[in-house]
């Protein structure tokens, strides 16, 4: 009974089935039949039954709900597809009609396409037979034509007959074979090949002939049949051949006449240059000539492998002219003998002139050969591009890997890279040997403000730059700059260096010591580097004038440096625009000419040491016993004092005479500019050390009043001496003297010294009324 309470108790186990879900549509008839409810006889079963009827009855109550809600809508729906009826009648037989018309279309294309397909079948059968009808008519006029051709040894004529053969369709002849008038066609191929072996076999030797008698007209003839033929490289490779025996029989004479050249001609010096110079030249005139007649009848692309040809005898004979310049000029032993100076100074040294005339024939030279070579890369270059307008990125990429291993990996190439490489060294030694005995002979002029050295080195370096640019290569251009850029950063910048570390003659106690201590390590220093003689100063007036002097020529030298740059920018300017080298070439050449521009910076850091030095030495011990002058002048002063101050000055007058008696000897020896330098300089040690006398004085009201003309009257002074500003410097002092010149002042002006030097204004604060004199330090009172 317990079995059945709990069956009763699970509607599954009762009815079989779950119950229906909460506001599903049932959409069928309960699954509880009669037959069930009257099987069952316990009340709970009853129960349970009842339950699920009458939740099925909710649930079919909910979707009669939700219909009849829905019956407006149904119902007028229901009225727009009646009144869509007559619509979709017509709609229906309009689709109808065009489903007709589009059939008969489709029909109507297909007849008419088939019968188009047919026309062009027709068509290109007919084409096809009247191609092949032409063909061997074609083929029997070949015959007949190049038979005539032969007969009359009308060379040309036969081979067009012979080309135009060559250029029929092979498949038309082949289906031309199978026909009734096989036999005939047969006849007529055996008769055109044969007659094609032997116009070969006649051109071949006819050039040969013409080749051997060196019958230009005919030569060229016989090569314009060749492509006729078939015969491209045959072609090419025997009229190169022809050329190249041209080249070598002149380039051979050519040397004869060096080797036979009177050493006291004026082009002796340069005779190699020029022979190269005739065979390039040479070489590019067959090129330019010939050129128009490849390009037509060969086709182009076909100049490269006619300069191919050309380039293998032009490098046999730039072989033998190479090898005669380095014997007659003794290049390698010259090499080595430079290898060795340079490794070893204890050695002979070669005189630096006897290198002058073989390393500028060198530099020519190359010259030559980089313009004989772009010329070549132009030419083949443009007639690739014309073959290559249609190509593939692929083709013109393997052209351009051909044209490149062709001029960089050729004999002539290699030759001067290895010329230069050799150059580049014994260039080096010539502009040290140069530089160095401009150095050992310079002497100084009257009246002029630098010495003969600076001009001297100057010139060398500009000359061994401009040398290593005329030879157009641009490793070699970059290789003399950095070579000249550290000869003047160390060896000739030591020797204005040291020449500037001996210091302008003292005139104290302290100054004479500190000279002669930096003058004995100078010696010492140079006589361990044993580069440069540093010549005895005999007088103080000649220390003085050699030191302002080398100030000069350092200053020069910054200046000849960036003009050096400027004009090497310009010059490799137009040698980049001529195509010589490439954006890393570019890259290079300009890294170099920043390691230039670095230099005259350091130059210009060596003059900035020269001045500092001059200042210390000469201009401070002198002015500032002129400025402590400024406290023996009382300040404190009454209404006749200062009456007699304004008709006889007491300080500035004499302090002004002073600095422009200082200052004369400088301005007649400097430069405008170290001059100005220099005078800032003073300016600067001026305006702070009467600030520091300032600070220390006692002044009334007509104290302050001498002390602000005074002020002016230098300020006035010093403006017209210098180009440089120097009111800023004064401002402090300005100042000053705007504060004791004040009626009523109430402020203190700052009273340490150090930050007042440190502060750029003045520091005041209100304070009272003080009845005494005073000090800057002190606070002002109220003048009387």
């Amino acid at each position: 009974m317990g079995t059945d309470m709990a069956d009763l108790n699970s509607p599954q186990k009762v009815l079989g089935v779950p119950p229906p879900p909460e506001g599903a549509g049932g959409g069928r008839c309960s699954e509880i039949s009669t037959e069930l409810i009257r099987s069952l006889t316990e009340l709970q079963e009853l129960e349970a039954v009842y339950e699920r009827l009458c939740g099925e009855e909710k649930v079919v109550e909910r979707e009669l709900d939700a219909l009849l809600e829905q019956q407006s809508t149904v119902e007028s729906k229901m009225v727009t597809l009646h009144r869509m009826g007559p619509n979709l009648q017509l709609i229906e037989g309009d689709a109808k009609q065009l489903a007709g018309m589009i059939t008969f279309t489709c029909s109507l294309a297909e007849n008419v396409s088939s019968k188009v397909r047919q026309l062009d079948l027709a068509k290109n059968r007919l084409y096809q037979a009247i191609q092949r009808a032409d063909d061997i008519l074609d083929l029997k006029f070949c015959m007949d034509g190049v038979q005539t051709a032969l007969r009359n040894e009308d060379y040309e004529q036969a081979a067009a007959h012979i080309h135009r053969y060559l250029c029929l369709d092979k498949s038309v002849i082949e289906l031309s074979r199978q026909g009734k008038e096989g036999s005939m066609i047969d006849a007529n191929l055996k008769l055109l090949q044969e007659a094609e072996q032997r116009l070969k076999a006649i051109v071949t030797e006819k050039f040969a002939v013409a080749t051997k008698e060196g019958d230009l007209p005919q030569v060229e003839r016989f090569f314009k049949i060749f492509p006729l033929l078939g015969l491209h490289e045959d072609g090419l490779s025997k009229f190169s051949e022809y050329l190249c025996k041209q080249v070598a029989s002149k380039a051979e004479e050519n040397l004869l006449l060096v080797l036979g050249t009177d050493m006291s001609d004026r082009r002796a010096a340069i005779i190699f240059a020029d022979t190269l110079t005739l065979l390039f030249e040479g070489i590019a005139r067959i090129v330019e000539t010939h050129q128009p007649i490849v390009e037509t009848y060969y086709g182009p692309g076909r100049l490269y492998t006619l300069i191919k040809y050309l380039q293998v005898e032009c490098d046999r004979q730039v072989e033998k002219v190479v090898d005669k310049f380095i014997k007659q000029r003794n290049y390698h032993q010259q090499f080595r003998h430079v290898q060795s100076n340079l490794r070893n100074s204890a050695t002979e040294k070669i005189e630096p002139r006897e290198l002058d005339p073989i390393l500028t024939e060198v530099t020519l030279m190359n010259a030559r050969s980089e313009l004989y070579l772009s010329f070549l890369r132009k030419r083949i270059s443009s007639d690739f591009e014309v073959g290559d307008s249609m190509a593939s990125e692929e083709v013109k990429q393997e052209h351009q890997k051909c044209l490149d291993k062709l001029l960089n990996n050729c004999l002539l190439s290699c030759t001067m890279q290895e010329l230069i490489g050799l150059y580049i060294t014994m260039e080096e030694y010539f502009m040290r040997e140069t530089v160095n005995k401009a150095v050992a002979l310079d002497t100084y002029e009257k009246g002029q403000l630098t010495s003969s050295m600076v001009d001297d080195v100057f010139y060398i370096v500009k000359k061994c730059i401009g040398r290593a640019l005329s030879s157009s290569s641009i490793d070699c251009l970059c290789a003399m700059i950095n070579l000249a850029t550290t000869e003047l950063e160390s060896d000739f910048r030591d020797v204005l260096c040291n020449k500037l570390r001996m210091g302008f003659p003292a005139t104290t106690f302290q100054d004479i010591q500190r000279g002669v201590t930096s003058a004995v390590n100078i010696m010492h220093s140079s006589l361990q580097q044993g580069k440069f003689d540093t010549k005895g100063i005999e007088s103080t007036d000649e220390a003085k004038l050699s030191f302002l002097v080398t100030l000069n020529n350092v200053e020069i030298c910054s200046e000849n440096i960036s003009t050096l740059k400027k004009t090497l920018e310009s010059d490799c300017t137009k040698l980049f625009s001529q195509g010589i080298g490439g954006e890393q070439a570019q890259a290079k050449f300009d890294s170099c000419l920043s390691d230039l521009a670095a230099v005259s910076n350091k130059f210009r850091d060596l003059l900035q040491e020269g001045l500092t030095e001059l200042n210390n030495t000469a201009i401070k011990p002198q002015v500032q016993p002129w400025i402590n002058t400024f406290l023996s002048v009382s300040r404190n002063i009454e209404e006749e004092e200062f009456n007699d101050y304004e008709a006889n000055d007491p300080w500035v007058q004499q302090f002004i005479l002073n600095l422009e008696q200082q200052m004369a000897e400088f301005k007649a020896s400097l430069s405008p500019v170290i001059y100005d330098n220099l005078t800032s300089l003073m300016t600067s040690f001026v305006a702070a050390e009467l600030e520091r006398v300032v600070l220390k004085s006692t002044f009334n009201r007509l104290g302050g009043l001498q002390f602000d003309k005074e002020l002016r009257s230098l300020i006035a002074y010093l403006t017209t001496v210098t180009t440089w500003t120097i009111r800023d410097k004064f401002a402090r002092l300005s100042q000053m003297a705007t504060i004791l010149n004040l009626k009523y002042a109430r402020c203190w002006l700052c009273a340490s010294t150090s930050a007042a030097r440190t502060s750029r204004g003045c520091a005041y604060s209100c304070q009272g009324e003080p009845t005494q004199p005073i000090t800057p330090q002190g606070p002002f009172p109220e003048w009387p």
